[in-house]
């Protein structure tokens, strides 16, 4: 693995996680589900793979003190702020240009903060098998999970034709096509077809690879990399990094790309996209409830409680998601927990 860099994509809000989920403390800098924050356990995953001058955080100015502190087992020149929201290709841009401009051989791998992965053995392997298949191969890789059930919050993969296995083992095939958010009907096809796999949004290239791909699809983005300096780079994204294009690098370049293909994930993965997600890492109690921090519970069931400097009472209620912080409160349904990034414009500024 002497050519893998390892980017960890830190830089989003997750506003469904108000009140506790701030522009400055998103949801992968809360201590959520354990004693760490998701984004230190995304970076000691990497540490397990590559040394830790390999291994860098793709943050933005607002986040960046913040991030630093999370992980102090980083050096501060390892967290690159982007000095302007231009959304994952630029932010997979930067990550290729930064690596080649250190090494032309370099192997790209770009991985979300914001993902909880319990299996980090297996994890670590796998990682290594698709650094290893770009490796040898013109492709651009994605992680593709087996999914659970019908989910419509998710894209998803369809699979090709099976290719050799990794030298670890990993199953890989190649990837037909991307599909976006299906709904209720269509992700129920995809499960019981048994063709499709959710999009993880963890990629892995050949800098050279995704550069060619970048000039023919984005020369945008290709003029971006090959002009990265391969000093400090502050000066030279606060020059150009606000003017590249505003678009995904699923829409601009995966999607179109000549040749995907998939390594088949077998450890756990979960996005930790809203407050129902908590039940799953945290546990429930005989009367279906989870709760994190000090609570009291009467005649209450399948609630969801997070309170963080006070006591959280319920009493004959059902179906709620209650999270306390030191200057606001949150009571909404358990079914309205993804509109709870809906509030955002209804709140005072400084609560945002």
């Amino acid at each position: 693995m002497e050519h893998l860099f390892i980017f960890i994509m830190a830089g989003g809000t997750g506003e469904r996680f108000w009140p506790m989920s701030r522009i400055r403390t998103p949801k992968h800098l809360l201590r959520l589900l354990g004693e760490r924050t998701l984004l230190e356990e995304a970076v000691l995953r990497a540490l397990k793979v590559v040394p830790a001058e390999r291994v860098f955080v793709l943050t933005n100015r607002d986040q960046l003190d913040a991030c630093r502190e999370a992980v102090p087992c980083l050096d501060a020149a390892q967290f690159l702020a982007e000095p302007a929201k231009r959304d994952t290709a630029p932010a997979a841009a930067l990550a290729t240009g930064f690596a080649r401009a250190k090494d032309p051989s370099a192997v790209v791998a770009l991985l979300p903060a914001d993902s909880m992965i319990h299996d980090a053995d297996t994890f670590e392997r796998q990682l290594r098998d698709a650094a290893t298949v770009v490796s040898d191969s013109p492709a651009l890789l994605t992680f593709s999970i087996p999914p659970k059930f019908a989910a419509t919050g998710y894209g998803y993969l369809k699979h090709g034709a099976p290719l050799p296995a990794a030298p670890e083992g990993s199953k890989v095939y190649e990837i037909e096509r991307f599909v976006e958010k299906p709904d209720a009907d269509t992700a129920e096809e995809y499960v019981a077809s048994g063709e499709y796999g959710w999009n993880a949004g963890m990629f892995v290239w050949r800098a050279e690879t995704f550069l060619a791909e970048c000039e023919r699809l984005l020369p945008p983005l290709a003029a971006f990399i090959t002009g990265f300096p391969g000093g400090d780079p502050a000066l030279y994204l606060a020059e150009k990094f606000e003017h590249l294009p505003k678009i995904s690098v699923d829409y601009a370049i995966m999607e179109q790309a000549g040749a995907v293909v998939a390594v088949e994930a077998e450890f756990d993965w979960d996005d930790v996209g809203a407050w129902t997600a908590l039940p799953a890492h945290l546990g429930q109690d005989e009367s279906g409830n989870t709760l994190k921090g000090s609570s009291a519970m009467l005649d209450s069931h399948n609630n969801i409680v997070v309170a963080n400097s006070r006591t959280i009472a319920l009493c004959g209620v059902s179906d709620l998601v209650v999270v306390e912080t030191a200057d606001a409160v949150l009571i909404c349904h358990r079914n309205s927990a993804q509109r709870i990034k809906n509030l955002q414009p209804h709140l005072p500024e400084e609560l945002r």
